[in-house]
Parts: structure tokens; C-alpha cells; sequence
């Protein structure tokens, strides 16, 4: 061994690095060691280093009492090694959005227009005779008007000024926000590391070379390591190597752990060797061009001599990301990585199908960008047609060279208006009302304590018909003690005491529970004076732990006196083993192995049992069943989980047992204790469980506790309800009813099993995937099922990925959990679940009722602005105006109708469902009747409004006249309408107070307001640019009367039956159960909703002309650029939030990264995880219990 050498750096070392020199190794020389694999890594550490100690001590840190925690030294490791951070994407400027947003096709065109038209006021024709040229220069040389021709122009181009700043602003303002919620989650990502010999948890970012962490089940690492010590420890590093088999990690074999994989099974030490830039993903990061570094250049040459594998990641054309998606892996860990530390941005999977709302939005901004563009190219087309006839054919001139720029002017005239008609028309305001509602949700959700990972999952929520959630720690405290034993033969109701125990038993089960647990949980002091102690790690260990401290014995002395590194051989628990075992070797040259795990599966193991004498006798399968029939399931009734506890001696003579063969091993044990441990019921969820049920949501239980227990949490939860027609089941039973002979699951078998389904028991991962995709795939009902599962465990990742919304546990959960969810809940508590559908319901409904006002706008300033422009050949509503119409009903109304907050009553109705329309028949009522008082009353003052007010006629005006009074009381009217029709689309169910809790959203009365105001200010000082002028007091007071017209009619409107008006069509439907079935039939081909069905067909030409909704995809994008760090995300290619994903509109800057979705690359993947095993999962029992519970419901 090279300890010689290990204590004094090799001179070459300190002579190399400028700041290195305090360590026995540099940064280039550990990176080099990390890129090496299995065999080869352990010759290198051999040959370089001695072993893995001679590294720790090269690295100054003692594998037992790991780093002082001293400043100075830390910030030492900072120096020379980095710090575990990954800077992010630099985000964009403010000037860069300003110019994704004049990328719009329609602001391009109207630029053109007010371009063309400035400079066409600008000139003069020589000697234009303006009789020549016909009356259509009639009255041009009034008051000097020519001179302010420029002014519409401007005031055009002013416009575009502002709708583009407003647009940056909302996607500045939203990635600054979606930045602060990354650094959140952040934050909150955790490690275990050894500081001073004491183990404390410490955020990633802090982590240091050097650093001795402690992983375990379920950990996703944060940094590269060298093992130390480890127990049966497997990895899945599909993430960066895409091979899915786990990897078993041991000293001898390979060594090497990665950052940003995941720990399947099994625990262990590792001294941190490269952090932040220098790990693994931190390189690959560096060649996806996210941390612009200095590093850069070394990372280029240490790749060249990186292994094969590196070398392909290292291809920075199109494909950079794709060697890197773990497409084959186990488990579904492929949602993009979001904490800083495991930056492998993976190429995401897409969901079955894409968000329900996004489905529908999509199909009817293409319907109604339809209707617009023809509006506005019949507008264009009439007005020239009028003009050219009128001029050339009725009045029989003929086209004069020095006239036509004034003819030219007039024709930019009319396409001016054209564009303004579908400015109008075109509901741009959509993704945008759509992205407020999500941001402020997801902004307020927190407070709830619902973390949302992926911004559409909260409006999903809304839909969900179904919640299959766990039991522990979900519906449950996850505080699990120990109740009951059965010791000695003997069974105590409550914990026995320790004189009432056989000292041989009492001794033999302390260590049993003390060594064979993970040395990581423990029981700590409560924070509080008089609190309840801490339990750390695993729960149903740190019952155990309690127990051991209930009868006077402490397990802290007998963990010192064997620490880990003395532990033989550990089986760690998986879900497929459903046991733990450790392995001691005795003075003797024996074994002792102790054992624990659920208690039919380790009963079934035993052959002796020890007795009240505290010694072994024979334990027959008789024995055993009458065991089951008087211990276990009267503990399992009243709802306690049962653990047995127990050993095995292997003999020395006997020589070494082969330890890889398990099922050998784990056999002819010896009962020690068999307890039960309770985990009460969260005293909130049953109400919680009550309202889902009111709102139309069925709860099913999937637990893997067995079914007695299962069943009697679940009455208490009101899971079950006395009188109900339901099924507890267990998982084999559950396989045995839903696969074929030849263990494949059909779909006609599970409709007849899931509906009724409330609890399955004893469910191995696969069953809860299989149950959740069962539900999901089925069209039994009358719509088609939108599930959310609740997982904590590494084994629930395919679910929550199947899910269509997934919540991972933020305290019990582990990483692996989290990465496969949608939302996390914070308090790991069921009643955030709840209000997670709540603000799901309230983003749906913020969206309608945005619409029944956007549309009833739209439905009347078309109208008007194209009859208006046929009859009297101009619009009574100018460009600028439409604009600023444009500017309250999209911007301003979405900011004010997206955030209004949830009420209770939202949980009072059922879920909407998947094909229920955007736009109910009650919402069409309302638009179309608004639209008819707002036509009625405009057409009036537009033909009439002259003798009724006794003023000028505006109709009619010459090119340039002034503003007249007339035009102006339209467009003033017009406005109030709008802001008044603003407050009755509050309410989108009929209601009749529609001024019920308008004061609990501020920003709703204070968009109103300011609305309010401006107008006064742009009708009374607005003048030429806005073609306005000043108003009298009693008009002004006319127009108001006009607009609180509105709240009337609206009452009359709501006062008529929706079933009356059999003529009115619903808009904006869902997929149809038609299409569910052809979607079946092409699970895994490309999945393409209709809407885009019909884009593809050739109609990509119309989009050309969709507006700005392409401005408010940077919006989204900006969301979601933060979290794909520039890779495309698939789901936004279906989506409204992307129209800008496919090819034809993407920026060439765009374009460059694009990087293929799963949609082109091909299939989409269905993920199952490992641990499953024949039909029914790993190790299930035998329906051992019948159901004996029964009568206690």
C-alpha cells in the first residue's frame, strides 16, 4: 500500500497546479480517474493511489469522520476543486424579447402598412389637379389636414411599440418568476454528508470534494464519487449511459458512482471526488453549451481521451442531446432534471396525450383564425372593388399618372383596415389569459403547498376523475409506533414491559432491530421542549428503534461497537424482497444473520420459533396458520402493519454459505418478535376525501401493506363507505382476474375490475402501473378517465409517469420520485391534493370566462369594423383604435378575468371530462346575446347617432378629414360596453350576482379602473392619433349609461333558459371517444391531435397569418426554456403554445437547436420498472387472509 507516499504530495502535483498544491491530486487527474470504468478504475486507483483511503487521504478527509466543516478549508475546496454548481442558461435580455416579439407576422404587416402610409403622406404629387383626380381629394387641403396625414402612421406604429414592450414584459416578468421557482426547488434538494463524525444534511450546492456523503434507496447522486463502503448497492445510470440493466457497485469491482444517476437498491459511503462542472454531467452540460466557462477548452481535451461512451455525448450537431435520453430505462426517470446538481437534461417522453385544455384551445384559435382571415380579406377585396367602381366606372374617370399616389394611398387605406379586422378578429389574447391563470396558480399553489413542476399538470387537475394514492405518509402520518407484540408466546396489546421478556429474547431482538436497520435512521430529540421526538430514515425502522427505547434499551452503543464497515453482507430492502437481512461474522469463524420484513413473507421463512424459556422450538406450517388466524389479522383488523423479527446462525464448520443464492439463505429462520405497528390516520383526510367524492372524484388506495390493514385505514379514511357496492383486493388476485392464460393484461378484464376497485393491497409497482394505465386506457365511461397517483418510493416512478398527473411526496419522497412527478406536495399531505383541484377547476374556468368575453368583443368589432367598411368604405373604428380595443380585451382582460381566486363551491360540481367544450351552451347564450345588444346599439349611433346627438355625420369623411364627433361617441360606447360586459363575464355558470367576491381579487378592480381612466384620457386628449375628439359631460355620461346597459341585459339574458335554445352549438370540444379508440389502436405510432391533423394538411399557409399568438409562445417558451436548457420539449409541439415548434416559423437562431422530439424520432416509449416478477409481481402471498375483517366494516 502507498500510505507513504499518500501523506506527502508528490512534487509533481503541487509544481502543476497553481492552486492544487494543498491537495495530493488535481482536478485534471480525479476527472481523469472518473471517466474510467469497473476494472480499469480500480487498476488506476491501484496503481496511482494505493486504494480508495490513499485518495482520501490525498484529498485531507478521514473516511469515518469525514471533513471538519472549517470555512477556510471549504472555501480551500472551492478554489481548487469548483464549487456543485452548474451556472444556468443566461437568460434572455429584455432586447432579445422585444425582438421575439416583432417577429410577428401580423405587427410585420401592419409595420409595412403604417410604413407605407407615412411615406406616402410625405409626398406630394406635383400639380395634382385635385379635380383631375376625382373627389376623392375632396376637402384634403382643410385647415392645413394634409400636413397631419403622417399621424395615423404613427400613431399605428406607436401602437406596435407598445403591444410588443407589453409582450416582452410578460415573458420577462414570467422567466424571472419561473427562475426564482427553479432556485426554490433548488434549495430544497438535500444531501447527506459526514461532517465531524456527525451526520448532517447539507443543500447539494454546498457539497465539496472531498466530502464523505452517505447514500441510500432512492437517492439521485448529486456529484461524483469514489465508494467506500457499500451494502448491495445497484445504480441506474440509463441517465447517462442509456444502458438500462442496474449496475451493482461494489470496492472491488467497480467503484465509480456518477452524478445524476439514481440508487436502485442498497446503501453505502462515497468520498466525493468532482463536483459542479468537473462531474460527469457537468461536462456533458458543458458540451450542451449551458455552463460558459473557462472550462470549456480543458473539457474539449480531456474528451478526447474520454472512453467511447463520453465521445459519442461529445457530437454537438442536431442530435447533442440524444445519446444522452434514458429511452431504454427502468424506471421512468425522464422528465427533465431540475435541480442544479443533476443537470442531464433528458429529451422528455411525451404523456400519452397532451393537456386537455391545450387540446381544445388549439382547435379553436384554428377555427376562429379561420373565420378572421377570410373576414379581412373580404373587407380588403370589397373596399377596393367599391372604390375602383365607384371611381373609374360610376363616375368614368380614368387613371391619371399624378393621381396615383393618392389612389395608392387610399388602397393602403383599406388594407390597413383589413389588417385591423384581423388584428380584431384573431383572439391573440388566448395563450396568453392561458399563461397569466397557469403563472398565478402555480405562483399561489405554493402557498397550498403544491410544488408544480410542469405548468399544465395544474390545470389537468381540474379534469381528474380518479386519485390513486398511497397509504403511508399520504393518507396516513407516517409516523408509524409500535402498538402491539407478540413475544414469548404471548400477545401484548400494548408494548410489554422489558422485565416481562426473557433476558436471552430481550438481548437477542434489541440487536437484531439495532444492527439490522439502516444505520441513517434514527430517533433524535424533538425540536421543541415537549414535542414529539424526531424520527429520521425510514419510519417503519424508527418504530422499531422506539420500541427498542420503550423497553429501557438503547441502539446507539451496539451500532458503535459494530459500525458499518463491520457488516458482513447486507440484503437490502426492495420491493421485490420485501425483507432486509444483515449478515455478522462471529468470533468463531460463524454467521449470525438477522432478519426483518412483512410478517406472512418472513414467517413463511421461519422453522423455529423462540419460546417463553427464550429458547428455539419447532415452528410448523400448522403453527404458522394458526399464528396468522389469532395474531396477525386480529392486529391487521384494527389497521396495524405487522413486522416480524428474526434470525438465523450459520454454523462455522458448515464453512461459507454461498450468499448469493437468497433463497437458501433466507430460510429456516428463528421468530424472535412479530409487531404491530400503527400509523394513524391524518386527522384532516377524511373530509378531504369526503369533498373529492362530493366533487365527482373516486379515491382508490394502492398500498403494499396487506389487505386487513389496507382495509381498515381505508374505512376510516371513508375510502369505503358502509352499504357500498366495492372490491379490496390483493395484487395476485387483482393479476390473476386482469391477465389472459398467457399472463398478458387485457383491457376488457380490467374494465370489469377497476370500476368498482377501491383498495388494492399487497400491489407490487407494476400492478399500480398496470392499474393506472388500465384506468387511463379504458373507455368504459361516458368520458374517458383523467387519473393522479401519489407516490413516494423509487418503485412508484412508472406510475407517476404514467399518470396523467403525477404528485411525489416532498418530505418522505425520494429523488427518484420527485423527478417522475408532475407536482410535489410539500407537506406530503392528502388535503393539498384537494386544493390542487380546486385551482386546477378555477384555471379552466378563468380560461372560459376570459373567452365569453374575448369572443363576444371579437363576434361584434368584426361585424362592425366589415359592415361598417362595406357601407360607409372606412371603419367606424380606426386602426388605433382596434389596437387599443385589442390592447384591454387581450392583455388587460386576461390579466383581470385569469386571476380571479377559487371559491369551495368550484369542489360542488363534477369534473368537466375531456370532451366537455370550452364554451358551454350557457356561454354561447351570453356571447351571442351581448353581441346583439352591442351591434344593435353601435349600428344605431353609426346610422343614426348624428340626429340623436344633433351633430355632424361622420360618414363618409375624405381621406385626412378631422375626427369627428360622431366616430368618437361610437368608439367611446363601444369601449364602456366592452368594460362593463367585462364584469358579467365573471360568471360563466348563469349566476346571477356577478359582483359576488369581486373585492377578493384586487387586480381585477384595478384593471377595470385603470381601463376606465385611460379612456377618459385617450378620448379627451387623444385627438388625431387616435382619432378622437374632446366629449361633453352629457355625453361622456350617455356613453356610461350605454355601457351599465350591459349589467341589465345581462340579467335578461340569464333570466332565459339554456334548454330552451335547442339551436345553439357548443364550441371548442375535446377528443371524441372515436378518436380514443384510433388513438388505441396507434399507441406507441405518432401521436398527433386532430387539430394539428388539420394544420399539417397544407393549411400551414393560413398560420402565416395567425398573430401574435406566436408572441405569447415565447411566453411559454420562456417557462419551459429554463427547464429543457434550450432542448425542444416535446409536449410543447402540440400544443398552442407552439405554434413556433414546427419548422416552417421557427427563427433561424431557433432552428439551429432544434433538437428532434420524441414525435420525430419515433416511438412513444411505455415504461415498466424491473422489480416485477411473473404475474404477480415480486414475492406476493398467497391470499392468505380471507376476508376476515368483514364484519368490522
Amino acid at each position: 500500500m502507498a500510505n507513504n507516499t499518500a501523506d506527502h504530495p508528490p512534487g509533481n502535483s503541487v509544481a502543476e497546479g497553481n492552486h492544487d498544491g494543498d491537495f495530493g491530486v488535481t482536478v485534471m487527474e480525479l476527472r481523469e480517474l472518473m471517466e474510467l470504468r469497473s476494472a480499469e478504475a480500480v487498476n488506476k486507483i491501484q496503481d496511482a493511489h494505493g486504494d480508495v483511503q490513499g485518495i482520501c487521504r490525498r484529498l485531507k478527509t478521514s473516511p469515518i469522520e469525514g471533513l471538519s466543516g472549517n470555512p477556510v478549508d471549504l472555501e480551500k475546496r472551492h478554489a481548487a476543486f469548483g464549487k456543485n454548481f452548474i451556472p444556468p442558461k443566461k437568460a434572455k435580455t429584455f432586447l432579445q424579447l422585444v425582438w421575439e416579439a416583432l417577429q410577428d407576422v401580423t405587427l410585420i404587416i401592419l409595420e409595412i402598412a403604417a410604413i407605407i402610409s407615412l411615406g406616402l403622406s410625405f409626398y406630394h404629387p406635383p400639380g395634382g389637379d385635385s379635380e383631375a383626380c376625382g373627389q376623392v381629394a375632396g376637402g384634403v387641403e382643410d385647415e392645413g389636414e394634409a400636413q397631419a396625414g403622417w399621424i395615423e402612421g404613427a400613431a399605428i406604429l406607436f401602437s406596435v411599440i407598445i403591444v410588443v414592450l407589453v409582450t416582452a414584459f410578460n415573458d420577462w416578468s414570467k422567466e424571472k418568476q419561473f427562475r426564482g421557482l427553479q432556485s426554490r426547488i433548488e434549495h430544497e434538494q438535500k444531501f447527506t454528508v459526514i461532517r465531524k463524525g456527525q451526520v448532517i444534511q447539507i443543500p447539494v450546492a454546498e457539497l465539496v470534494v472531498g466530502d464523505i456523503a452517505q447514500i441510500k434507496y432512492g437517492d439521485l447522486l448529486p456529484a461524483d464519487g469514489i465508494l467506500i463502503q457499500g451494502n448491495d448497492l445497484k445504480i441506474d445510470e440509463s441517465s447517462l449511459t442509456g444502458e438500462s440493466d442496474q449496475v451493482r457497485k461494489s470496492m472491488e469491482k467497480d467503484p465509480m458512482l456518477l452524478s445524476g444517476t439514481h440508487v436502485m437498491e442498497g446503501s453505502g459511503r462515497m468520498v466525493v471526488s468532482a463536483v459542479g462542472l468537473n462531474s460527469q454531467t457537468g461536462i456533458i452540460f458543458t458540451l450542451l453549451g449551458a455552463g460558459e466557462h473557462e472550462e470549456v477548452k480543458k473539457v474539449k481535451k480531456s474528451k478526447k481521451q474520454g472512453p467511447p461512451e463520453n465521445r459519442n455525448k461529445a457530437k454537438t450537431q442536431d442530435g447533442i442531446a440524444l445519446e444522452i435520453q434514458p429511452l431504454k430505462s427502468e424506471e421512468a426517470t425522464e422528465s427533465e432534471e431540475k435541480e442544479e446538481a443533476k443537470p442531464v437534461k433528458k429529451v422528455n417522453v411525451t404523456k400519452k396525450e397532451k393537456s386537455v385544455l391545450q387540446g381544445k384551445l388549439t382547435k379553436l384559435a384554428v377555427q376562429i383564425g379561420k373565420a378572421g382571415l377570410i373576414m379581412s380579406a373580404l373587407t380588403v377585396v370589397i373596399l377596393i372593388l367599391y372604390f375602383v367602381i365607384d371611381t373609374f366606372a360610376v363616375q368614368g374617370r380614368t387613371w391619371l399618372a399624378e393621381c396615383t399616389p393618392i389612389y395608392i394611398q387610399y388602397f393602403v387605406k383599406f388594407f390597413i383596415i383589413g389588417v385591423t379586422v384581423l388584428v380584431v378578429a384573431v383572439p391573440e389574447g388566448l395563450p396568453l389569459a392561458v399563461t397569466i391563470s397557469l403563472a398565478y396558480s402555480v405562483k399561489k399553489m405554493m402557498k397550498d403547498n403544491n410544488l408544480v413542476r410542469h405548468l399544465d399538470a395544474c390545470e389537468t387537475m381540474g379534469n381528474a376523475t380518479a386519485i390513486c394514492s398511497d397509504k403511508t405518509g399520504t393518507l396516513t402520518m407516517n409516523r408509524m409506533t409500535v402498538v402491539q407484540a407478540y413475544v414469548g408466546d404471548t400477545h401484548y396489546r400494548t408494548v410489554p414491559e422489558p422485565d416481562a421478556i426473557k433476558p436471552e429474547t430481550l438481548e437477542v431482538m434489541v440487536n437484531s432491530i439495532s444492527i439490522n436497520s439502516a444505520y441513517t435512521t434514527k430517533i433524535l430529540s424533538p425540536e421543541k421542549e415537549g414535542g414529539l421526538p424526531r424520527h429520521v430514515g425510514n419510519k417503519t425502522e424508527c418504530a422499531l428503534l422506539g420500541l427498542v427505547l420503550e423497553l429501557k434499551r438503547d441502539y446507539q452503543p451496539i451500532r458503535d461497537e459494530i459500525p458499518e464497515e463491520k457488516l458482513y453482507k447486507v440484503y437490502t430492502f426492495n420491493s421485490s424482497r420485501k425483507s432486509m437481512s444483515t449478515v455478522l461474522k462471529n468470533a468463531d469463524g460463524g454467521f449470525r444473520m438477522y432478519s426483518k420484513g412483512a410478517s406472512e413473507i418472513v414467517l413463511r421463512k421461519c422453522s423455529y420459533i423462540l419460546d417463553a424459556q427464550g429458547q428455539p422450538r419447532i415452528f410448523k406450517p400448522k403453527d404458522r396458520d394458526e399464528m396468522v388466524r389469532k395474531v396477525i389479522e386480529p392486529m391487521a383488523c384494527d389497521g396495524l402493519r405487522t413486522i416480524c423479527v428474526a434470525y438465523r446462525d450459520f454454523p462455522a464448520e458448515a464453512g461459507e454459505p454461498n450468499w448469493d443464492n437468497e433463497n437458501d439463505i433466507l430460510n429456516d429462520l428463528t421468530c424472535i418478535v412479530v409487531v404491530g405497528i400503527e400509523d394513524p390516520v391524518r386527522p384532516e383526510v377524511p373530509e378531504a376525501i369526503t369533498k373529492c367524492q362530493r366533487a365527482g372524484i373516486t379515491v382508490r388506495m394502492v398500498t403494499g401493506d396487506n389487505i386487513n390493514t389496507a382495509r381498515a385505514i381505508a374505512t376510516k379514511c371513508g375510502i369505503l363507505l358502509p352499504g357500498e357496492d366495492f372490491l379490496c383486493m390483493e395484487g395476485k388476485e387483482f393479476n390473476q382476474q386482469i391477465r389472459n392464460d398467457q399472463g398478458e393484461v387485457e383491457q376488457e378484464r380490467l374494465d370489469k375490475v377497476w370500476p368498482k376497485l377501491r383498495v388494492l393491497a399487497r400491489s407490487s409497482p407494476t400492478d399500480k402501473h398496470t392499474l393506472v394505465k388500465g384506468i387511463i386506457d379504458s373507455t368504459v365511461g361516458e368520458t374517458r378517465q383523467v387519473v393522479a397517483v401519489t407516490g413516494d418510493g423509487t418503485n412508484d416512478g412508472p406510475a407517476l409517469k404514467k399518470a396523467d398527473v403525477g404528485f411525489a411526496m416532498g418530505i418522505a419522497g425520494t429523488d427518484v420520485a420527485k423527478e417522475a412527478s408532475d407536482i410535489i406536495l410539500t407537506d406530503d399531505n392528502f388535503t393539498s391534493i384537494v386544493k390542487a383541484v380546486m385551482w386546477g377547476r378555477n384555471v379552466y374556468d378563468s380560461i372560459s370566462k376570459f373567452l365569453q368575453f374575448q369572443l363576444t368583443v371579437n363576434v361584434v368589432a368584426v361585424i362592425v369594423a366589415f359592415t361598417g367598411a362595406c357601407i360607409t368604405q372606412d371603419s367606424p373604428l380606426k386602426a388605433v383604435q382596434m389596437l387599443w380595443v385589442n390592447l384591454i380585451m387581450d392583455t388587460l382582460a386576461s390579466l383581470a378575468l385569469a386571476t380571479e381566486p377559487p371559491t369551495e363551491s368550484l369542489l360542488l360540481r363534477r369534473p368537466y371530462g375531456r370532451n366537455k367544450p370550452l364554451i358551454s351552451r350557457t356561454m354561447m347564450k351570453n356571447i351571442l346575446g351581448h353581441a346583439v345588444y352591442q351591434l344593435v346599439i353601435i349600428f344605431t349611433l353609426l346610422f343614426a347617432g348624428e340626429s340623436i346627438f344633433d351633430m355632424d355625420s361622420g360618414r363618409n369623411a375624405p381621406l385626412h378629414a378631422p375626427p369627428s364627433e360622431h366616430y368618437t361617441i361610437v368608439f367611446n360606447v363601444f369601449v364602456m360596453m366592452q368594460l362593463f360586459n367585462e364584469i358579467n363575464a365573471r360568471k360563466i355558470h348563469g349566476e346571477r350576482n356577478v359582483f359576488e367576491g369581486i373585492y377578493r381579487n384586487p387586480i381585477f378592480c384595478s384593471v377595470v379602473l385603470g381601463t376606465f381612466v385611460l379612456q377618459i384620457v385617450i378620448v379627451q386628449f387623444g385627438g388625431k392619433p387616435f382619432s378622437c375628439t374632446a366629449l361633453t359631460i352629457d355625453q361622456w355620461l350617455w356613453c356610461v349609461f350605454i355601457g351599465v346597459g350591459e349589467l341589465l341585459w345581462g340579467q335578461l339574458i340569464s333570466a332565459i333558459p339554456t334548454h330552451r335554445l335547442k339551436f345553439l352549438k357548443e364550441a371548442g370540444h375535446g377528443t371524441t371517444k372515436e378518436d380514443i379508440h384510433e388513438e388505441q389502436m396507434t399507441e406507441g405510432a405518432d401521436e398527433i391531435d386532430h387539430a394539428e391533423m388539420e394544420m399539417r394538411r397544407g393549411q400551414i399557409l393560413w398560420f402565416r397569418g395567425l398573430n401574435r399568438i406566436q408572441t405569447q409562445i415565447k411566453v411559454v417558451n420562456a417557462f419551459r426554456s429554463s427547464l429543457y436548457a434550450g432542448l425542444e420539449s416535446p409536449e410543447s409541439r402540440s400544443s398552442i403554445h407552439s405554434f413556433m415548434a414546427h419548422p416552417e416559423f421557427v427563427p433561424q437562431s431557433e432552428e439551429e437547436a432544434r433538437i428532434p422530439t420524441i414525435e420525430e424520432t419515433g416511438d412513444e416509449i411505455d415504461l415498466l420498472p424491473s422489480a416485477s416478477s411473473g404475474a404477480g409481481g415480486g414475492g406476493e402471498p398467497p391470499s392468505a387472509f380471507p376476508h376476515s375483517c368483514e364484519s368490522s366494516i
